[in-house]
């Protein structure tokens, strides 16, 4: 375990700094907790209170500095105003760890940040690393240690949970006491003035009792920092997340198209995916996944078995298994045979395997022997209707005795309430996840099969272009000597070809005789494009005009351009018009872009390009730094990704054009933390082997850029 957390869950000695004599209080219930959790057999606890010489059987000390021994723990339950105090005599004592379960911090508005301040400024002071404040409490089942305020302590089990909310907290405690899941670990951050879930993921890391991580979070400030070491930890143990809080509130004004499509849901889906981690969409998959994952060996393949006494749910969770990617597994003829050898006439011994309504345990136990025996079925999922004839708990106890024998997964689904709630609890006792509906054990299957792909993946891969910095720099310090944040095309230039993109040929023309001229020098037929700092969206006042053929059709396009400017924005500083070259044809228009989220950085974007990209939002995101690997999966994941391969007869595209331009685009928005949003749309992808042209870019810059920990620097 990491060394500066070791305190918070293998300490030798522990003060609780307001430990009362009322059962009504937080204090009692903390040692109350510590007392009857078994805490008291492995270490020595010091209730601390000036009131009183003994609590619940442990001598009192009035202040942690009149302990005669070294303390290893303090737990910290007292009102708001005198916690900065008593962590500061912690700070003296020499105590390595503090949790503070008091409120009245951060949560509390202004005064209660700075009262946060204090305490952090306190703990750095004496290098005390701190949970809290405003939290539930930590909790170790197999230390046994329970420093919170919850209603009890839950079994032992391989699941560690952490929490930013206590109240959810509580909620998952009082699951695990009905019996329904064990926890190594728990932990409620709270206001998370110190340490945070990347903490508890490095301690919990390589901890022999925890299978599984679980994590209820409501915002990741050090979002880079997190990515960098989730994809440490998920090499070696699995991590389940939930998320709250991802849907946006309200607007802000944005002008890029990856402004308008990005927001914290996509910037949590791209960073988890990235890390390894397997996001929940609510905390019922929350649990439906752990169990699975923290209970079962793991998926060694997609190929799913179903045994069942009832042909609809079976039907029901062949759809499911196959909607969530995964396969029906397809039997060898010896397994076919046997269950054709012992089944009634009427059973099905194809996958999914029908016992029929009659069956009872001594059936079920034939058909999953023979079943799990085959080399071609990864996972076992175990269907039960109650019927007339079925022996519930019997059933129930075959499965059990199965699981022991066996490395493959077993998941159960006994469908009901009243009638299979005992076989339920024996499965529980066993180890065996019990789904209520074989939609929700297909999802937990889908789990395991992705936590398999998570660690199997390839250590991240950055990759490192030759890029001129200097040019992009100059060209930034001008940018905002000016008190300009915007940047359009005929600026962008400058932009690209330093990033080694490659541009059509353009220059801009402050006169339409220079608009003749350069049309004359690139050749016939060009585009025509106005070119202000003010105007980025040139289309919504018709600044663009493609296709012109001779010198009046330039001419005329260029006053009309400039009178239309004028009229419609009247305050716009024109520079005159940017004259480009026309692309050849037969390309597809796709975007790329950037929008800088304030807790993860970075997040690019790749989607169909052209007008319709906001309505379509056909676009998928990653998390800059990322591997060539990861931008070519982002190529597969979106909607429209058979477009990229050729339909109809049409030739497949250059697709890696296209994660050479992702991978800088990549590299540009880490070297320049400034650039708040960037919109490369369109960038004209053509057939294999036939590369890729950006012809049109903009970006917006922060004059106060927000650099996440670990960006690239």
């Amino acid at each position: 375990m990491n060394d500066s957390l070791a305190a918070f869950f293998k300490p030798g000695t522990v003060a609780v700094i307001g430990a009362s004599t009322k059962p009504t209080k937080l204090g009692h219930a903390v040692l109350k907790n510590l007392v009857e959790g078994g805490y008291v057999d492995q270490g020595t606890i010091y209730p601390i209170n000036p009131g009183a010489d003994e609590i619940l059987g442990q001598t009192a000390y009035a202040s942690v500095l009149e302990v005669p021994n070294q303390i290893d723990l303090a737990v910290i339950v007292i009102p708001y105003p005198n916690v900065p105090a008593a962590l500061r005599e912690c700070g003296q004592k020499g105590i390595p760890a503090a949790i503070v379960i008091s409120a009245g911090f951060r949560e509390a508005g202004m005064e209660g940040l700075e009262r946060e301040r204090e305490l952090v400024q306190i703990a750095q002071e004496f290098n005390i690393r701190l949970i809290g404040p405003n939290c539930l409490g930590v909790i170790d089942t197999f230390t046994p240690l329970n420093a919170s305020f919850s209603a009890g302590t839950p079994p032992s089990g391989p699941m560690a949970f952490m929490s930013q909310s206590g109240a959810l907290g509580t909620a998952v405690l009082d699951i695990a006491l009905a019996g329904r899941l064990g926890l190594s670990k728990f932990v409620s951050l709270g206001n998370k003035a110190d340490v945070s879930e990347t903490d508890l993921l490095q301690a919990w890391a390589d901890d022999p009792h925890t299978r599984v991580i679980m994590i209820y979070s409501e915002g990741m400030p050090n979002g880079q920092e997190f990515i960098r070491v989730a994809r440490q930890v998920t090499q070696k143990i699995p991590v389940i997340a939930i998320k709250s809080g991802v849907t946006q509130s309200g607007s802000r004004a944005v002008s890029s198209h990856t402004g308008s499509l990005a927001g914290s849901e996509q910037a949590y889906q791209a960073a988890f995916k990235q890390a390894g981690i397997l996001r929940a969409d609510s905390m019922e998959s929350l649990f439906d996944m752990a169990l699975a994952i923290g209970y079962q060996p793991s998926l060694s393949g997609e190929r799913i078995a179903i045994v069942t006494n009832a042909g609809g749910p079976g039907i029901l969770a062949t759809d499911a298994l196959e909607r969530a990617g995964l396969s029906m597994a397809r039997f060898q003829y010896e397994t076919i045979h046997a269950l054709e050898q012992y089944l009634p006439d009427a059973a099905s011994a194809a996958n999914p395997v029908d016992v029929l309504g009659d069956a009872r345990a001594d059936r079920y136990h034939f058909a999953l022997e023979t079943v799990a025996a085959d080399p071609h079925v990864d996972g076992l999922l175990v269907l039960l209707t109650p019927q007339a004839m079925t022996e519930i708990e019997a059933t129930a106890q075959v499965l059990g005795e199965l699981a022991k024998n066996i490395s493959k997964p077993i998941l159960a689904c006994f469908m009901g309430e009243a009638r299979v709630q005992t076989g339920i609890e024996i499965l529980n006792q066993a180890g065996i996840p019990n789904y209520p509906f074989p939609e929700r054990a297909a999802g937990a299957f889908k789990a395991m099969a992705d936590e398999r792909q998570n660690r199997s993946r390839p250590a991240l891969e950055i990759v490192q272009f030759e890029v001129d910095r200097p040019a992009v720099g100059k060209l930034f310090k001008q940018v905002e000597s000016e008190g300009r944040v915007s940047i359009g095309d005929a600026e962008a230039r400058t932009v690209l070809q330093a990033y080694g993109l490659r541009i059509p040929r353009s220059e801009v023309a402050d006169t339409p005789e220079k608009a003749v001229e350069i049309a004359s020098q690139i050749g016939f037929p060009v585009v025509l494009k106005i070119a202000s700092p003010d105007i980025l969206h040139k289309t919504d006042v018709g600044g663009v005009k493609v296709g012109l053929q001779d010198a009046e059709q330039v001419r005329d396009a260029y006053e009309l351009m400039i009178y239309r400017a004028q009229r419609y924005l009247p305050e716009a500083r024109l520079w005159g018009c940017l004259v480009q070259e026309m692309v050849p044809a037969g390309g597809v228009e796709v975007l790329i872009g950037m929008n800088r989220d304030p807790q993860f950085g970075p997040l690019v974007t790749f989607g169909l390009g052209g007008i319709y990209v906001e309505t379509l939002k056909d676009v998928t995101f990653r998390v800059a730094p990322f591997s060539p690997s990861e931008a070519e999966q982002m190529l597969d994941e979106i909607r429209a990704h058979a477009i990229l391969d050729g339909v109809r007869g049409k030739p497949a595209l250059d697709k890696s054009a296209i994660v050479d331009v992702i991978l800088r685009v990549a590299q540009l928005v880490q070297d320049f933390p400034t650039i708040a949003e960037l919109d490369i749309n369109p960038l004209m992808v053509y057939p294999r082997d036939q590369g890729a042209i950006a012809i049109d870019m903009r970006l917006i810059l922060s004059h106060e850029p927000d650099m996440p920990s670990g960006a690239h620097k």
